[in-house]
């Protein structure tokens, strides 16, 4: 140690050469909020110095931008349906060197083998993967998923060096009410000095109050200005979401001001490959920031130095001396597209493609998950009593839905689709334990006619769901499901179309992400012209998250339909 501190400062001071000199850079600066021209100086993937040097290698910049690498402070890769070390192949060439991932997705699938395989895969990458422990898995009492996650198992892991505290405290009313699980989790989080996340969307008041002082420090599920700056006037952290389904940056960066900056950060939650590959991760969220009214400058610390510090990792998200050589190379400041990115010292993206390699990790305790009994079409009728039923509506861009009542179509007592009602069947299975469990509801909006869509992609318990017009369309969905072990799959009149096999959880490709991309986009495409789902939704996406009920306002599980603002099940019969 005492060499290497006297080989720092020699290098420092000039008198010996730095192991690389990053030269003629224009320097980001996140401290002051400066461009800074220069040269950086690393050695041992650490900034050693900031000036004029030399060194054993160079690289000449020739005025381009230099900035911190990106951090995204809230992301689940396996909604990229990809395993994380193609995730990291991904985003590294645009410019995020660090991502903290709750793996809760293959948590809730295969228990803490999947949060083993998604810890063993991300090593030895250019890129940080850290991770918060999944904090609810099953996410509520109200669902059955393919494991139970107590405080007891969690301590198994919480002391790995890449683990950085309890993921985001989806049930919010359990933590409220002080119920006795999730107090465990919190306590073993706060023994061990660790950060905790938060997911309380409609909490506010005296509830607010009481999910902060359990020691939640974040919230990454705000869709207004002024839910934002409630949480800010508790000293939460607050987390800007800019992911498939849930697109929150534009609404709130208008509550962002030099005063409450540095508690607002970036994240992306869940991104499809096709958002990713096309519009780019956290740089991103820069630039929409940026174009937003938000000095790039302020946006660039956003997205480094605010996520570095609320996870306390304090050896990255600025260039400065004593800070990790994480870093990326533009050339306009207006359009933002990153050209290098360096990872401790090393060149591992340029123009847009990754310069490294990976290998694959043992996958044979995460796949052969999917486990449910064949469904008939018996399985799969409504029995309403009167002509109205609740109803989940969608709405477009948001994970949020609405309950409403609508007057539906019935034969011998039973639901039946009509077409110019737009309202369709949808069914989740259990697929982890066979128990036969089969949540019956319908849902408005879609637009989907003349098939049915099937995934196990349905966070977070991750059954299957499936909507579609017809109970043969719908069954024949399944039957291709456990074909192939769990994906997504398009069926129309009764025939199956297209199946993207998912064998990692039933949720993941090994696959890398251009190739599941072009199955996703074909799928896509098939879904808008032939099965006439609306523009308005991402068909694959919205599907994931109906399932999830966590938020608002209604929502379909394995047990049955269920009330998030009530937190109870409820019926699709309406009196």
């Amino acid at each position: 140690m005492k060499n290497e501190i006297k080989k720092i400062i020699d290098i420092a001071s000039g008198r010996n050469k730095a192991d690389l000199v990053i030269k003629n850079a224009k320097i980001i600066n996140v401290f002051t909020e400066e461009i800074i021209d220069g040269d950086v100086a690393i050695s041992s993937g650490k900034i050693v110095g900031i000036g004029e040097y030399t060194g054993i290698e160079e690289i000449d910049l020739k005025g381009k931008y230099l900035a911190p690498g990106l951090i995204d402070a809230h992301v689940h890769i396996e909604s990229s349906m990809v395993t994380p070390s193609q995730f990291a192949k991904t985003i590294i060439p645009r410019g995020t060197t660090t991502i903290i991932a709750d793996p809760h997705e293959i948590g809730n699938v295969c228990g803490l083998d999947g949060i083993k395989y998604m810890l063993d895969d991300s090593k030895n990458l250019p890129l940080d993967v850290y991770i918060m422990l999944p904090s609810c898995v099953p996410a509520t009492s109200f669902e059955n998923s393919g494991a139970v996650l107590l405080a007891d198992d969690l301590e198994k892991l919480i002391d790995d060096k890449r683990v950085l505290g309890l993921g985001e405290l989806m049930d919010y009313p359990a933590v409220t009410s002080a119920e006795k699980n999730v107090v465990d989790k919190i306590n073993l989080a706060r023994n061990r000095g660790k950060i905790i996340d938060g997911h309380g969307p409609i909490l506010t008041e005296k509830d607010l109050n009481a999910y902060v002082s359990a020691g939640v420090k974040t919230e990454h599920e705000c869709e207004t200005v002024e839910e934002m700056i409630e949480r800010l006037r508790l000293g939460m952290y607050v987390l800007i979401r800019e992911g498939s389904a849930a697109r929150n940056l534009e609404a709130l960066v208008k509550g962002v001001n030099k005063e409450n900056l540095r508690r607002v950060m970036f994240c992306t939650d869940d991104r499809h490959p096709d958002d990713i590959l096309k519009d780019g991760h956290i740089d991103n969220n820069v630039r929409l920031a940026f174009r937003s009214g938000i000095p790039l400058i302020s946006a660039i610390k956003m997205a480094s130095l605010n996520a570095a510090e609320c996870y306390r990792l304090y050896d990255r998200g600025a260039i400065a001396p004593g800070y990790k050589a994480d870093m990326i190379v533009f050339s306009n400041l207006n359009t933002f597209k990153i050209e290098k990115v360096f990872k401790d010292g090393k060149l591992v993206a340029k123009d847009g493609k990754s310069l490294f390699n990976v290998e694959k990790t043992n996958t044979s305790k995460v796949t052969d998950t999917v486990n449910f009994i064949d469904v008939t079409e018996n399985d799969l009728k409504i029995k309403l009593d009167t002509g109205i039923a609740r109803v989940i509506k969608l709405i477009p861009h948001s994970l949020v839905t609405e309950s409403v009542y609508r007057k539906v179509v019935t034969e011998n007592g039973f639901f039946k689709y009509h077409s110019k009602l737009d309202i369709l069947k949808l069914v989740v299975i259990e697929r982890h334990h066979a128990t036969g469990n089969i949540g019956l509801g319908l849902a408005e909006g879609f637009g989907l006619m003349d098939g049915a869509i099937a995934s196990t992609v349905a966070h977070d318990s991750h059954n299957l769901i499936v909507i579609g017009d017809c109970d043969i369309n719908i069954v024949e969905a399944t039957k291709e499901i456990k074909k192939i072990g769990g994906g997504i799959v398009i069926v129309k009149n009764g025939r199956v179309i297209y199946s993207l096999p998912l064998a990692i959880g039933g949720i993941m490709s090994e696959e890398n992400i251009e190739i599941v991309n072009k199955k996703l986009n074909d799928m896509l495409e098939f879904a808008y012209r032939e099965l006439n789902v609306s523009k308005n939704f991402d068909p694959f996406m919205t599907l994931a998250f109906l399932a999830l009920p966590v938020i608002p306002e209604l929502k379909l599980t394995d047990e049955g339909l269920f009330d998030v603002n009530k937190f109870e099940f409820t019926t699709i019969n309406v009196e």
